[in-house]
């Protein structure tokens, strides 16, 4: 599906220094970005919003393998000439995103020592969140999993707020996410909430106490 209102522009704060170029394109929430398969000639950095990643094998279902928000790229692996979309890349919000062609950014890091120095940092910040999700996903509880799902999208983090309100997200999504059933997600989602660690009192909150949830029993 086509994106919505794009505007062309150049990145100020970028914390390179350097314009990335490219076009801004605004996706509502649940939008496809890209889907897996397609041809990969562009990579995309987040202005604004978030988005999820997920790899569909064998005609088995999809698994969430990122979840990014702003300042953060995705379909990078196009630089790596892999000629195919590796995953489907989902807006979970309402999001701002600029989409940045190959050669435009291949040339950006050979003329800037800054820039390749910074992509690079990024490149290997992506490989630690990837060995840290598969590591969750084989050491974790289904119920952990999960709580570790809802702290990032909060972005509560260590550093977390008294509580923040997430993207409304069904309980086929988060399962999804988590790698469980829906039924479960349900009641994992109930038990967070009569503990106090989420409420739903103007759309889904996460409190920082749900942190507790990701302590080994």
């Amino acid at each position: 599906m086509a994106p919505r209102n794009h505007t062309s522009s150049h990145l100020e704060d970028f914390s390179w220094g350097a314009s990335l170029g490219g076009e801004v394109s605004h996706y509502p929430q649940n939008e496809n970005i890209y889907t897996q398969g397609e041809l990969a000639e562009t990579l995309f950095y987040i202005q604004k919003g978030a988005v999820r990643l997920s790899t569909r094998r064998n005609n088995r279902p999809s698994a969430v393998t990122a979840i990014l928000g702003v300042g953060d790229f995705f379909g990078e692996l196009c630089l790596a000439d892999y000629p195919y979309r590796m995953s489907t890349a989902v807006a979970l919000t309402d999001s701002s995103i600029r989409t940045i062609q190959k050669e435009e950014m291949v040339e950006l890091i050979r003329r800037s020592n800054e820039a390749s120095r910074s992509f690079v940092a990024h490149l290997l910040s992506s490989v630690k969140k990837y060995r840290d999700h598969v590591a969750d996903l084989l050491t974790s509880s289904a119920d952990q999993r999960l709580a570790h799902v809802l702290l990032q999208l909060a972005h509560l983090g260590r550093n977390g707020r008294a509580g923040v309100e997430i993207p409304h997200l069904t309980d086929t999504v988060l399962a999804e996410m988590v790698g469980t059933t829906r039924s479960r997600i349900n009641a994992f989602m109930n038990r967070f909430r009569k503990q106090g660690f989420i409420t739903y009192d103007e759309g889904l909150q996460v409190r920082p106490s749900l942190r507790k949830a990701l302590r080994k029993r």
